[in-house]
């Protein structure tokens, strides 16, 4: 891949974690349920304490997704490093898939009668699902990186 795209990418990865990380800081300021509520009490609320526990694993698998556009930059894309970064990938995406689950059990029978969960659930199964494709991707991705690995190692050794 060119230089360009490779950079393009990581700016575009930045860029959506940017967006990501002001959604987390101003979105719970705007929700239903805290707005009578003070700058305090909002964000030690235990849920939304929960959604920022449950982006660590988002944002290591931004960070590692970085990481990997560079290994591919770099020309080191068939290397062991790429192979342990989609596989970490992988595992994060597994990670928030069931967090987000956890989470959408947990509003779907301790919500307050007067809400609606509704939104909230159909929003935890289109992020489940997308967290399943990338975790499914990158396992997909991280077999076919490991076998050309392990073939270029063959070659390297034969030669």
């Amino acid at each position: 891949m060119k230089r360009v795209s490779i950079v393009f990418l990581q700016a575009v990865l930045v860029l959506i974690g940017i967006v990501v990380l002001s959604f987390l800081i101003i979105m719970p300021s705007k929700e239903g349920r805290a707005t009578n509520l003070d700058v305090v009490s909002i964000y030690t609320d235990p849920f939304i304490l929960y959604g920022y526990a449950t982006s660590i694993a988002f944002f290591v698998a931004l960070y590692k997704a970085f990481r990997l556009l560079g290994y591919i930059g770099q020309n080191k894309v068939f290397s062991t490093n790429a192979v342990k970064t989609l596989n970490h990938i992988k595992y994060c995406a597994i990670i928030l898939t069931a967090l987000i689950v956890v989470a959408g059990i947990f509003i779907k029978f301790a919500h307050n009668k007067n809400d609606d969960p509704a939104g909230f659930l159909a929003i935890c199964i289109v992020t489940s699902f997308a967290s399943i494709v990338v975790a499914t991707a990158a396992a997909i991705f991280e077999k076919l990186l490991q076998n050309a690995v392990d073939m270029k190692s063959e070659n390297d050794l034969t030669v």
